[in-house]
């Protein structure tokens, strides 16, 4: 991860993930943050401990949930984390208090960042519509569908909303992420409420 400079000292940062997560995506981003100074919580939807996988299929560790979706409220943070894997995003688009919890940081107008299969939280909550984003390309018909615009690129920053392709983007997605998680709230974020 580069240094961007920025300090996350103060602030409280959410991850939103549960069994299936993408090692690498969860570990990385939550790294980064606190290595910026962030004060981060695993938020799932259950208690007790999360699976990661690497790619998919091959477990990895497992990691500590700090509160559960029903327990956290996004007024209690500063920003927000959707890391990826297939199965990690899919189970928590079928969670309406996840997505809950989701929408709530955009209006909240929070800064919000999403790697790879993340983004599916967003077309659930309907937060693509209208914005520029990337993903894993598997999503690209998701999010045109949503009313986003996908593009391929490593990390797309649309006001406050932070997004990447895949595992390969973590250095320049950690990078923006701590960036926009620095510079704090951005107004008029919702294209449509």
């Amino acid at each position: 991860m580069g240094d961007t400079g920025r300090s996350l000292r103060g602030r409280r940062v959410a991850i939103l993930a549960t069994h299936g997560v993408e090692e690498v995506e969860y570990s990385q981003a939550r790294a980064a943050a606190e290595q910026a100074g962030a004060e981060v919580h695993l938020i799932s939807l259950d208690p007790g401990e999360i699976q990661a996988m690497n790619h998919d299929i091959n477990p990895a560790g497992r990691h500590r949930v700090d509160r559960t979706v029903d327990q956290a409220e996004a007024a209690d943070y500063d920003a927000l984390v959707l890391p990826g894997g297939t199965v990690n995003p899919d189970r928590l688009r079928m969670n309406p208090a996840a997505m809950d919890f989701v929408r709530a940081f955009f209006q909240q107008d929070k800064p919000v960042a999403a790697i790879c299969h993340g983004p599916w939280s967003l077309v659930e909550t309907g937060i693509v519509r209208g914005r520029r984003v990337t993903s894993y390309p598997s999503l690209r018909t998701d999010i045109t569908n949503a009313g986003g615009t996908w593009v391929d690129e490593q990390v797309v920053v649309d006001n406050g909303l932070v997004t990447s392709r895949r595992p390969r983007d973590l250095p320049a997605f950690c990078d923006k992420m701590v960036e926009e998680f620095a510079e704090g709230r951005h107004e008029r974020r919702l294209a449509t409420a």
